[in-house]
């Protein structure tokens, strides 16, 4: 049994409904009117884009294309990360791709090797999907650690400054606030997997059953793809802090102030 169509009249049915926090925010004020037309619009522009552009990839399904945009993707979640936290681009560039290229690339060849157990590894109907669901978890994961990272260093700095003048080195000085950034951006996704189930059902479970898949085929695929965005999630932003302690901090273990994109307006 195939899923039902949804049909364009539908679907603009289906936008009548933003009329509800449309009014909600005009009744109370919230400011939220142009921001939710232009999120909504600009979500509308790139699904389009990309239902078009995956309808092609996967009639082609060459592995070189498939890798090609994931390369693509990975560089462009290294450019928000960076961006949306507020860091020089051109010094954490090439550590932020080397972290989610380990982080999540080699648990997708894994998961699609020992869990998934496809022929073509690179099978775009697989590849693209799931290497997408692991990298958005972790883009919002490692947002969430580097972020509060080097903001808490440079707003405790005169404590940070202070461990290293009893004697510590720059990791012993650092660990501290990496552990607390890693467990803070990790805990979205603990709470996600002990609440999946009966407290909600997760996108892909909802959309294969949707699609005519068994529930219990579903639920397989759903604990499979959670424990591997958990473990890319944890790879991710553990590499991503420490793949920048290089770039950030001088040899004596001194933030370096230029990281910052204030610093260089």
């Amino acid at each position: 049994m195939e899923a039902y169509d949804i049909g364009y009249l539908s679907l603009i049915a289906c936008f009548l409904l933003l009329a509800i926090p449309l009014f909600v925010s005009h009744y109370l004020k919230l400011g939220l009117i142009n921001e939710t037309v232009v999120s909504v619009s600009r979500m509308i522009l790139q699904l389009a884009f990309v239902g078009f552009f995956l309808t092609v990839l996967f009639d082609l399904n060459n592995s070189a294309v498939n890798l090609l945009w994931l390369l693509v993707m990975i560089l462009m979640a290294s450019h928000s990360t960076i961006n949306e936290v507020g860091l020089d681009l051109k010094k954490l560039l090439l550590p932020t791709v080397v972290s989610f290229i380990v982080g999540n690339f080699l648990i997708l060849l894994y998961f699609n090797m020992f869990v998934v157990d496809l022929e073509n590894l690179f099978d775009a109907r697989y590849l693209i999907p799931i290497f997408g669901m692991f990298l958005g978890n972790s883009l919002r994961g490692n947002i969430i650690s580097v972020s509060n990272f080097y903001d808490t260093i440079r707003r405790n700095e005169n404590r940070y400054l202070y461990s290293l003048s009893l004697g510590a080195k720059r990791h012993e000085a650092i660990l501290p606030y990496a552990r607390k950034s890693i467990k803070l951006a990790l805990k979205p996704s603990i709470a996600s997997m002990s609440t999946t189930g009966i407290v909600a059902l997760p996108g892909m479970m909802t959309g294969q059953i949707i699609a005519g898949s068994s529930p219990i085929l579903a639920v397989k695929y759903q604990m499979a793809i959670m424990v591997g965005i958990y473990v890319s999630t944890v790879m991710t932003v553990a590499i991503g802090i420490f793949m920048t302690i290089r770039s950030s901090f001088d040899d004596y273990g001194i933030l370096k102030k230029d990281v910052f994109k204030s610093t260089n307006t």
